[in-house]
């Protein structure tokens, strides 16, 4: 009965300790004027263009600004110092043993989380360098440029089950389904079972932020406990029968002898399955809005296809798939002139480093034909750099000129929502006519 009741109450405490707590003290903070908790706010409700006010106000205040909660900074040079430093590790929390951070081991979630260990996300060297060694090969340029062609095919398939004449949620039957299917494919996940894949998907995606209610804390919970248990059922499946697929490689795969264990193999095929889909159907969303709203720059691409690969490119640093990520202060140092102090957090807003004015020349105007728009740091950088970053912008180029080749004339209608995820960045529904 005891233990019954103490496994009842771990929820309860990763709740407090991950939402409950941070929510509260955000809302005092914001009160305050804090800057994190204005950002954090602001962000469930506003499109990055909404939010370019309040990243030129960050960046006013200095390159690294401390908060009640962190440090933030929105400028280029310091995000990339802070993402590629060994002086920080991924991801926030407790670096000492103290009484919170044995709380949260002692109520640590059994089942697969994006933002514990042993996801790629978080973890450091000698581990991330064994599982990212694994996975790499598969994500190579020369290995995505081989998937270009069956991407294509994709999208054409796609293209042809939407009727052009009738009215389109965009991100219900194309957005999601190209890199949802793409991904499928690489991963060697049944047809039928992609559509049950896509929804998990979409249900966990606010696991990434702070300060979830009760009830999206319990929804996101459950959505994360079964796509676990589809995991484990699918590499069960593939143990029994191999086949050409990455997970079938991951199941196989041996580092000087050594295989990931199950958890590790969860972990690691779970990040990329998700990760293989969440971000690009965001992207798919955001650039076809982007596109669609500024005709000048739509017609400059479809007069010159070259431009295609640019195109996405500035669409990743104007509106990107992700806003921000943090690090946590490994030991004491010293970032943009400003003393931080081991176990001090910092948040890198990279939505905001990609709008520098000092490295992008009128960094809020949307231009396919920008020069250096490759800069940005949308896929983040150093040993944590986005792993499918070559597929995304492949199937970018890919969704996008296809999309607008077949139906130059689409337009967009009323009722476009914004998903109300803080971290991820993206349309939940993008009414269309494509004819």
């Amino acid at each position: 009965m005891a233990a019954r009741v103490r496994e009842g109450a771990k929820p309860v405490v990763r709740w407090g300790l991950n939402h409950g707590l941070p929510r509260t003290a955000l809302r005092a903070a914001l009160r305050r004027g804090d800057l994190q908790a204005r950002l954090v706010n602001a962000a469930s409700t506003s499109s990055t263009a909404e939010l370019h006010g309040l990243f030129e106000e960050i960046r006013s205040r200095g390159p690294l600004v401390k908060t009640q909660f962190a440090y933030v900074t929105a400028t280029h040079s310091t995000v990339r110092e802070v993402l590629t430093s060994n002086d920080f590790r991924s991801g926030v929390g407790a670096t000492d043993n103290g009484p919170l951070a044995r709380l949260g081991e002692w109520s640590a979630r059994s089942t697969l989380h994006p933002v514990a260990p042993p996801s790629l996300l978080v973890t450091e060297p000698p581990d991330h360098t064994r599982y990212r060694k694994l996975v790499t090969r598969v994500f190579t340029v020369r290995a995505v440029e081989k998937l270009r062609e069956r991407t294509e095919q994709i999208t054409n398939e796609l293209l042809d089950a939407i009727d052009p004449a009738g009215p389109v949620d965009l991100v219900e039957a194309y957005c999601s389904l190209l890199p949802v299917t793409v991904i499928a494919e690489i991963l060697g996940v049944p047809a039928e079972q992609r559509q049950r894949v896509l929804e998990l998907g979409g249900a966990a995606a606010p696991s990434l932020d702070l300060g979830l209610s009760w009830r999206q804390f319990r929804a996101v919970e459950a959505a994360l406990a079964e796509f676990d248990a589809w995991l484990g059922e699918h590499l069960d499946h593939l143990r029994a029968n191999p086949g050409d697929n990455l997970l079938s490689q991951l199941v196989a795969a041996r580092e000087n002898g050594v295989g990931l264990n199950d958890q590790e193999l969860r972990a690691t095929a779970g990040l990329v399955l998700a990760a293989g889909f969440e971000t690009t159907v965001n992207l798919l969303g955001n650039g076809i809005n982007l596109l669609r709203r500024h005709p000048d720059q739509l017609a400059a691409v479809q007069s010159d296809p070259a431009l295609w690969p640019g195109a996405v490119e500035e669409i990743l640093r104007l509106d990107p798939p992700v806003l921000l990520t943090g690090r946590t202060c490994a030991r004491d140092t010293e970032v943009a002139g400003v003393r931080v102090r081991e176990g001090s957090v910092v948040t890198t807003i990279l939505a905001g480093a990609n709008r520098d004015p000092a490295l992008f020349a009128d960094p809020a105007t949307f231009d396919v034909r920008r020069d250096n728009a490759r800069d940005h740091l949308s896929f983040s950088a150093g040993r944590h750099y986005c792993l499918g970053a070559s597929l995304a912008r492949m199937e970018g180029e890919v969704g996008l000129r296809v999309l607008f080749e077949r139906y130059p004339r689409l337009r967009l209608e009323p009722g476009a929502d914004r998903r109300r995820t803080r971290i991820l960045r993206g349309f939940e529904r993008l009414p269309a006519r494509l004819s």
